[in-house]
């Protein structure tokens, strides 16, 4: 079987996959097929096999099956009238229509499920039962057209679809039955063409198009249909073509750019919320084409890991998924665990596809990534279960981790950044007029303000994150002081405080899935074109210019009642080093109110002993909280350690207050419960009309003796204005900049022309220069260095050196490289 799946799709090298844009997998060619060979592994995906159903892996997977089904089976014998299962009423609301389905589903995965004999298994009873209220619910609920299609678009072209189409295939429905929902289900994909995917619809999309098309494969198979599964495999490899910015085919942003970065809804970063259904969705198309004729000879297994080696894997940590790319979804009370055992069930599977060598890295990977506590009942194959017992138990796989030890990830197609030492992760939150600078929606993530606004997360090693971070953390901490953030003194209110609803209500422009309401109200870009930054090997520099958000922009074409709000300015720059990140502000300010920016902020459990401690300016030793001007500062908790060290004079606040605040503040439909955290925050605040900057660097894990001994000259800041900002590391010998504005910016020993992020690092083996375009719009950068010599020690296409009467010029030509890094390593000339 394993050489079988191996044959059914060639495999590309993962260092190839992500280095230029990839087309598309060919249109499907005309060959037999049967059909029933997909419904039968579809079933094999969901409800087990045999053979895994009665290993006791899956026993508690089995077991749950089973008492999900009994639960909806006694709610169906409770349900009232207006009712199908007990507590969910329907006719107005699709949220709970859905739900109606989607318990029918478990129903017929407990009454199809191989494996232990039960007295749902195989009960003609409970079939013709499900049968019995798929009937019912088509004729006074879903199947009249003109009352249907009410709340979200998802529930009526997606979710009901998804939960149809697997309970027909699991009940092995009649004809009639199929045949009737079939057209339904066609007829309310309202936004594609005459009932079928349209490739120019902003709807499908990325993981939407990949939900819509897998649900036309099974339904194709339930038909009997050989050109709907084709039609519906031919768009949903679209989806595996790396999207070119500066090609862009049916005018889609959404999917995987070649930096790994992943997007949807146009402009949000998604990796970690939308990007891992997509990823499950696709894993699922793999096996479901197993063994059967529709598996060409196409690249979908080497695309795909591509996505997991260069798009997943740096954006996880620990075992959990960072904050910085699930847009709204932050705001659930999934854990990042959660959402990562996601992506090990996916690699697990698709390690199944890999040829040997890589499928022993992938193995490795997903050994390395889950945690002891992951809950594998949340797969959602119990043969995937399987499979991830036979790997954790065979111990020639070592655990082993994708990424290097040490290593900075610029994910410039969506505006974020991930730097990686041994012993932590810091991932930075940016925006642009490319990138959204927050996303809220359907009532989820309601403050969602300054997410995007280079807010940071850092991660320290060993520790359980969700006590750090997840929902506790955007509960806990007030949405104008996450760390990093600059903002001003104002009080903002949510979407339904404001409107009343939860979206603007003003159509025909605004109506809840509008193409306006998606610019202005749930996921706006910023109004700036520079956010971005180099590599050099595993150092970073990022530069960032705050903005207001689009709507503020074009608040003059909004109706009189929509509701906007002005940011704050502020020009930024973070400097990934080793045992350091230091940042640089300047051009804080506001002309008419005050403004708060908060270095750092961290919760902590309300038992935890906290402690900030330091050394004044002036030598003093301080600890405590209140108002202070220091050399360093230090906080712990008894689990983890941060250390600020401060490259120029700061008066700061230093706070420490509990906080009590329900998890539904952050979004409607989460439960009520109360998270009660001590929240620490490291703030500088100003006046009105004033203007300051600030320089300080992050220093993770740092003990009091670290920072005792952190020598202020280890660091040299160069300048810090809102044209350019630069720092050298004396130890590493490591100069970075970033010029925010036209013309030359002068440094000792070079000269920077225009808008760019540089890195220079002199070692005894020569001198190495890495440059890339913020803005994503110079077509060349040029760099002087000034009274050396150099040539290259390897041509670098894109990379011109020239020997000038002063010195040497670097030429980097920049056009359309989308913010990628381009280096060269250059030698004495001599």
């Amino acid at each position: 079987m394993d050489l079988t799946r191996r044959r059914l799709l060639s495999f590309v090298p993962a260092t190839a996959l992500l280095t230029a844009v990839r087309p598309a997998p060919a249109a499907m060619a005309a060959v037999d097929a049967d059909p029933s060979q997909l419904l039968a592994n579809a079933i094999a995906i969901y409800a087990g096999t045999a053979e895994s159903n009665v290993r006791p892996e899956v026993a508690a997977k089995v077991a749950s099956i089973d008492s999900t089904a009994r639960t909806w089976l006694a709610a169906l014998d409770r349900a009232g009238a207006g009712e199908l299962f007990a507590g969910l009423p329907l006719g107005t609301s699709d949220p709970n229509l859905s739900s109606s389905y989607q318990h029918l589903y478990e129903i017929a995965l407990a009454f199809r499920r191989p494996g232990p004999a039960s007295d749902l298994q195989g009960n003609e009873q409970v079939r013709a039962r499900i049968a019995e209220k798929l009937v019912w619910l088509h004729e006074n609920y879903y199947g009249d057209q003109s009352k249907g299609y009410y709340g979200n678009w998802f529930t009526w072209e997606i979710g009901i679809s998804t939960f149809v189409s697997k309970t027909l295939m699991l009940i092995d429905a009649d004809a009639v039955l199929i045949t009737q929902y079939v057209a339904s289900m066609d007829a309310y994909l309202r936004n594609g063409k005459d009932g079928d995917v349209d490739l120019d619809s902003r709807f499908h999309t990325g993981a939407n198009l990949v939900d819509i098309t897998s649900n036309r494969v099974l339904q194709g198979a339930l038909l009997n249909d050989d050109a709907r599964i084709r039609k519906a495999l031919t768009d949903q490899f679209t989806v595996f073509a790396t999207v070119d910015p500066y090609n862009l085919q049916h005018g889609v942003t959404d999917g995987y750019y070649a930096d790994g970065s992943f997007i949807q809804h146009a402009s949000v970063a998604y990796t970690g919320s939308y990007g891992k259904a997509l990823l499950s969705r696709v894993l699922q198309t793999i096996k479901v084409l197993a063994g059967t004729e529709y598996a060409q000879s196409d690249d979908l297994v080497g695309v795909v890991q591509g996505w997991v080696e260069h798009g997943f894997a740096p954006l996880i940590f620990e075992g959990w998924m960072m904050e910085t790319v699930k847009g709204r979804a932050v705001s659930r009370t999934a854990t990042g665990y959660d959402d990562v055992a996601v992506v090990v069930e996916a690699i697990v599977d698709l390690a199944d596809y890999a040829v040997a060598a890589d499928a022993t890295r992938l193995k490795a990977f997903a050994k390395f990534t889950a945690r002891p506590t992951i809950n594998v009942n949340s797969f959602v194959s119990p043969v995937s279960i399987g499979r991830f017992a036979d790997l954790k138990a065979d111990a020639s796989i070592v655990p082993a981790d994708l990424n290097p030890a040490a290593s900075t990830t610029a994910f410039n197609a969506m505006d974020r950044t991930v730097h990686r030492r041994p012993g932590y992760a810091f991932a930075l939150a940016r925006n642009s007029e490319r990138i959204s600078k927050y996303e809220y929606m359907s009532g989820e993530n309601l403050m969602p303000w300054f997410q995007g606004d280079g807010a940071h997360y850092l991660y320290l090693a060993g520790q359980d994150q969700t006590q750090s971070f997840g929902i506790d953390y955007f509960t806990a901490v007030s949405p104008y002081a996450l760390a990093g953030v600059t903002a001003p003194v104002e009080t903002r209110k949510t979407v339904p405080e404001l409107y009343g609803t939860q979206y603007y209500d003003n159509p025909p422009r605004f109506t809840a899935s509008s193409e306006d309401q998606n610019t202005y109200v749930y996921f706006p870009t910023g109004a700036n074109v520079h956010s971005g930054g180099a590599t050099l090997d595993a150092y970073g520099a990022v530069g960032w210019v705050q903005s207001d958000d689009f709507a503020y922009a074009s608040r003059a074409s909004l109706p009189d009642d929509f509701v906007v709000y002005r940011n704050a300015s502020a020009t930024k720059s973070w400097f990934l080093l080793d045992d350091e990140i230091v940042v640089l502000a300047a051009g804080v300010g506001d002309a008419t109110r005050a403004v708060t920016t908060t270095l750092d902020t961290r919760i902590a459990g309300a038992g935890d002993a906290v402690a900030v401690t330091g050394v004044r300016r002036d030598g003093r030793d301080w600890s405590g909280a209140g108002a202070v001007d220091p050399r360093w500062l230090r906080y712990a908790d008894g689990h983890v350690s941060v250390g600020y060290h401060f490259l120029q004079p700061t008066t700061l606040s230093v706070d420490l207050q509990t906080v009590i605040r329900s998890r539904r503040v952050v979004r409607t439909s989460n439960p009520d419960t109360a998270v009660t955290k001590q929240v620490f925050g490291l703030t500088v605040s100003q006046a009105a009309g004033a203007t300051r900057s600030l320089a300080y660097a992050l220093v993770p894990n740092a003990t009091e003796s670290t920072l005792r001994s952190y020598q202020h000259g280890r660091i040299a800041l160069l300048s810090n204005t809102s044209k350019l900002q630069a720092i050298q590391h004396l130890g590493l010998r490591l100069t970075a900049a970033n010029t925010f504005t036209s013309g030359a910016h002068n440094l000792p020993g070079l000269t920077i022309d225009g808008p760019a992020s540089v890195i220079v690092q002199r070692k005894s083996s020569g001198v190495t220069v890495a440059v890339s375009d913020p803005t994503t719009r110079r077509d060349t950068i040029t760099v002087n260095l000034w009274a050396q010599y150099l040539r290259a020690a390897t041509p670098v296409p894109g990379v011109q050196v020239t020997r000038t009467i002063t010195g040497t010029r670097l030429t980097f030509t920049t056009r359309q490289l989308y913010g990628k890094s381009l280096a060269v390593k250059l030698l004495p000339a001599w």
